[in-house]
């Protein structure tokens, strides 16, 4: 995977690169002047709309011989120009993992996908390739499972894998930890990781998630209206804080706490470092202390640093929906009977916002799809506003919640944003129809974009939309599977924020999410599903605190949570601001106490 080892020069190099796609107006790409030298990890940011994709399109030929646009200026990887080889050469060279990597599985099962590139071009260790390839990632127990029963997490990994198989000499990752639970997405960057140092191969990864690019690149590159900002070692690139959050794209948390306690402290890229670095700060060095519980009861503590207290879950409070002794699965072709649900007893209710967590393939999707009455349980009981989901049809439970999927453009079809809201009120001949579209519109930022297609707009954009049209049905039950995948996080932050304003809209919310920031900083309860089963019904505080339940499930807490844990903080703090209110209050309890 060392790509041509008689080439001398850098992997990649782009020299006064500018690109438009067709029928655009505007260039992607201008300007660009950009060198990865051989061996390098690097991680692109930006964000959405800034030209990371496109610009990693270029490495691989995609752009211009596929997207065929305005192109001016040279990219060459491993010594190549891409203009002189065809996109199918190129793929030697360069193996590229696509955001929606699910259109790049063309082949019936998992090893005749990963096969499917070294048999295609005649490599007579196309076996050794296959099973080299499944190895690494892990994926070997899946080799004979149709492509299309894979979960989202699942079916990435078979697509880095077949791209490997081909032992390419650069590879590119869009957005690695999109659609993966906490643990495979570090797996995921171990995996990259592994191949860089060992094999020497050259990463390019497309990342919105800081904390994984302090952790494993060697250098960033900020991109910003089509072109390079500037490429720096990580280190001094995270450094530049106040940068980066123009971009859109906030410091890791421990790098926000480490600089509020001592703004002229070294930049941490993990969150050993930051402890160390916090307590050199406030303790003179000294070791971490002993667990120490934070006396400050819950609500006043999270409502002192900006989270809204707790829901208190009573029996007397308004039950929304209820999953009875539920079981459910899927025939598979072969005609074996798989299980996604087994044995689910959970009432939802008033008030509350409900993270819904665990592993790919756990069953989040599923039990979001049972509520929407869109699929009936084997056996057990779905109530919806007291209705069982057996003795009516979604069409008429859209009355009363909403799904809004997890890929977002499955839920535009029609020619505008306004129209997409309206679909649904004016479809129910609702008197005050045209009131309420334009009230969502204006309550979800999107007035200036309503006459455009929604297919069109940027991810934050497209989420915005999806939550107007789901708004728009005025649901008691509001379901969304995973709202920020994909999205940078100025619009994660950005659609956290929407949630939390429509509480007075909407009786009870259910997310399904790899999201831990957004389990933190968002919900109040959280439901964890691992093997079809729920094994636990808690709080965020309680979760992250509860090492072997995280373990068995792969769930791995935010960095700010890890580092107050680190710190002896009990229960671990959920936020930036929830760690220094109480670092301050432990420091102050300390003086009065000596």
């Amino acid at each position: 995977m060392t790509g041509d080892p008689a080439s001398e020069g850098p992997a990649i190099e782009v020299a006064g690169l500018s690109f438009r796609y067709p029928g655009a107006t505007a260039e992607s790409l201008r300007g660009v002047d950009l060198r990865v030298e051989r061996g390098d990890f690097v991680a692109v940011v930006g964000g959405n709309g800034s030209g990371k994709t496109t610009l990693c399109k270029t490495f691989n030929g995609l752009v211009p011989h596929y997207w065929s646009g305005a192109y001016e200026g040279s990219v060459h990887v491993l010594g190549q120009d891409t203009r002189d080889l065809s996109v199918a050469a190129l793929s030697h060279r360069v193996g590229y993992v696509y955001q929606d990597f699910g259109n790049q599985l063309v082949r019936p099962t998992v090893r005749d996908e990963i096969s499917f590139g070294p048999i295609n071009f005649g490599q007579p260790d196309h076996r050794e390739r296959t099973e080299e390839a499944m190895a690494l990632l892990g994926v070997q127990h899946l080799a004979d499972r149709f492509v299309w029963q894979l979960s989202g997490g699942q079916q990435h990994l078979v697509a880095l894998a077949a791209v490997l198989a081909l032992r390419p000499g650069i590879v590119v990752v869009d957005e690695p930890v999109a659609e993966l639970d906490p643990a495979r997405a570090g797996e995921i960057y171990e995996r990259l990781a592994q191949l860089n140092a060992e094999l020497g191969t050259t990463v390019v990864v497309i990342e919105h998630h800081a904390e994984y690019v302090a952790r494993y690149a060697r250098s960033v590159v900020l991109m910003a209206d089509g072109a390079p900002v500037w490429h720096l070692p990580t280190r001094e690139a995270l450094g530049r804080a106040d940068e980066l959050a123009a971009h859109g794209i906030p410091a890791p948390g421990i790098i926000r706490a480490v600089r509020a306690v001592d703004p002229a402290s070294p930049v941490p890229l993990t969150v050993g470092e930051a402890a160390g670095l916090l307590r050199a700060s406030t303790g003179e060095g000294r070791p971490a202390p002993e667990p120490v519980a934070d006396r400050t009861p819950v609500a006043d503590r999270t409502t002192a640093v900006g989270r809204t207290p707790a829901v208190e879950r009573t029996p007397a409070a308004g039950v929304v929906a209820e999953l009875r002794d539920v079981c459910h699965g899927y025939r598979q072709v072969r005609g074996e009977r798989s299980t996604v649900l087994d044995g689910v007893s959970v009432a939802l209710r008033d008030g509350e916002r409900i993270a819904l967590v665990g592993g790919n393939g756990a069953g989040k999707s599923t039990l979001l799809r049972l509520l929407t009455g869109i699929r009936v349980p084997r056996s057990g009981t779905v109530l919806v506003g007291g209705v069982d989901t057996r003795d009516t049809g979604p069409a008429q439970l859209a009355d009363r919640v909403c799904y809004l999927y997890q890929r977002p453009e499955q839920m535009f079809l029609k020619d505008s944003v306004r129209e997409d809201v309206a679909m649904f009120p004016t479809g129910r001949k609702a008197p005050d129809a045209a009131e309420l579209v334009e009230t969502v519109l204006r309550r979800t930022r999107l007035d200036g974009l309503a006459e455009r297609d929604g297919r069109m707009l940027s991810g934050g954009q497209q989420r915005r939309a999806t939550l107007a049209i789901g708004l728009a049905t005025r649901p008691a039950l509001l379901l969304l599977d995973e709202p920020t995948s994909s999205l940078d996080v100025g619009s994660r932050d950005a659609v956290i924020g929407m949630l939390d304003e429509l509480a007075d809209s909407v009786r009870c919310a259910v997310v399904a999410t790899h999201d831990m920031h957004l389990v933190a900083e968002w919900a109040d309860r959280v439901l964890v599903l691992d093997g079809g089963r729920l094994v636990a019904d808690t709080e965020p505080a309680a979760l992250f605190a509860d090492q072997a339940l995280l373990a068995r499930v792969g769930l791995v807490p935010p960095q700010i949570t890890q580092l107050g844990a680190e710190l002896g903080l009990v229960p671990p703090p959920l936020s930036v601001p929830e760690l220094l209110a109480r670092l301050v209050t432990i420091q102050e309890g300390a003086l009065d106490g000596a």
